[in-house]
């Protein structure tokens, strides 16, 4: 899977609220009421990335997530990390 340009790169991050580029990577920062439901939110995104065999970096500080996407084997950011971005955000719809 080829990685994305930065014009690419700029209009998917147009449909992910609050996604940035950050180096070879996109991120975003989640917060939540507290510990337990911030790792409730990681539990399901263990599983959309499983799924996808596609993981994430996940930084966990209580009740704060952070997630950084970036397809490690490509040095940078693909389709991959835009879907999987998508699917992180319904979960919070």
């Amino acid at each position: 899977m080829a990685r994305l340009n930065n014009t690419k790169i700029q209009q998917e991050l147009k449909h992910l609220t609050g996604w940035a580029k950050q180096r070879n990577g996109i991120k975003k920062k989640f917060e939540f009421k507290d510990f337990v439901q911030a790792m409730g939110f990681v539990n399901s995104i263990a599983l959309l990335a499983e799924r996808a065999n596609h993981h994430p970096d996940i930084d966990i500080r209580w009740n704060k997530v952070l997630l950084v996407l970036s397809t490690h084997s490509e040095g940078g950011i693909t389709k991959k990390d835009i879907a999987l971005a998508k699917e992180i955000q319904s979960l919070l719809k």
